[in-house]
């Protein structure tokens, strides 16, 4: 089966559609003619989505009944078809040093970014399970390249996408009999909110962590500050990332993983050639912490 354009227009559940990736990917597929069920969280995301047609759906990806109730929601408007595409997008990043780090935010940075993505899934399959059309059902899984390369003081983020690398290739071989697809998008650095909003948080946890936590930490979880602004000012536009998501749901064949960035290759190929403890006083040094 390929993903041949058929007679009806593709159907896709996008979660996190409130900014960032997911709200671009919703856009630009609303933009093909496609049905876009945009999974959010707020009413001024709602708003907008609606704005540019797609279809608003109350998703917190970490509530049972909230993935249960939308996915009902979407049942109904499928109304008896399958669901073609999923889109697990949905996800935070949680930055503090794993000695210190809260367990209940690590807890929750497993929970939107691993526990999320399989509790959207196991409820998805069954839509995608019915998709009859000449297009084959797809999943696509936001990555990071977190999760083939851990950062200091990003632990929790890198463990949660190193998870997610797993998960994407188990599903891939377990539904290979379901002709059900599952890729796995890994960008760099995105001119996104997220990680303004994590340095903030992040900032807020070392002061709440006390005294050892700043003088044990408190360089490094600057030199994070600084190498995550200039990461976001350097970094490429969301467009290029939704132009992966697009390939891996459109494409004949498709690969299974989608690196994207500027440089992201050369950088993963060095890092596996120059080994571990090499790698690690380079980065150290670059960040000023050596």
């Amino acid at each position: 089966m390929t993903n041949d354009p058929g007679t009806s227009s593709p159907t896709v559940l996008i979660t996190g559609a409130s900014t960032g990736i997911g709200e671009a990917c919703a856009k630009r597929f609303s933009t093909l003619g496609w049905k876009v069920f945009a999974g959010c969280r707020d009413q001024a995301a709602d708003d907008a989505l609606r704005a540019a047609a797609c279809q608003p759906i109350r998703l917190d990806v970490c509530d049972d009944e909230s993935v249960t109730c939308a996915m009902n929601e979407v049942a109904a408007q499928l109304a008896g078809d399958g669901l073609d595409y999923l889109i697990n997008n949905a996800g935070i990043a949680t930055t503090a040093p794993l000695e210190y780090i809260p367990m209940a935010d690590f807890r929750q940075q497993m929970a939107v970014n691993v526990e999320g993505v399989l509790m959207v899934t196991q409820a998805a399959l069954p839509f995608l399970r019915q998709n009859t059309d000449a297009r084959q059902a797809r999943i696509v899984n936001i990555g990071s390249i977190s999760g083939i390369v851990a950062y200091p003081a990003m632990g929790a983020y890198s463990a949660s996408k190193f998870a997610l690398e797993a998960i994407t290739d188990s599903l891939r071989m377990e539904l290979m009999a379901h002709d059900i697809d599952v890729c796995l998008v890994q960008p760099g650095p995105v001119k996104t909110p997220i990680w303004k909003k994590s340095q903030s948080a992040g900032r807020a946890r070392l002061n709440q962590m006390g005294p050892l936590a700043k003088q044990h930490y408190g360089g490094l979880m600057m030199a994070m500050k600084k190498s995550a602004e200039d990461a976001e000012k350097h970094g490429v536009a969301v467009e290029r990332v939704v132009a992966a998501v697009e390939h891996a749901l459109t494409a004949r064949r498709p690969r299974t993983r989608y690196v994207v960035g500027n440089g992201i290759r050369q950088i993963l190929w060095l890092a596996r050639l120059i080994g571990d403890r090499r790698r690690d006083r380079i980065l150290m040094k670059k960040l000023g912490t050596d």
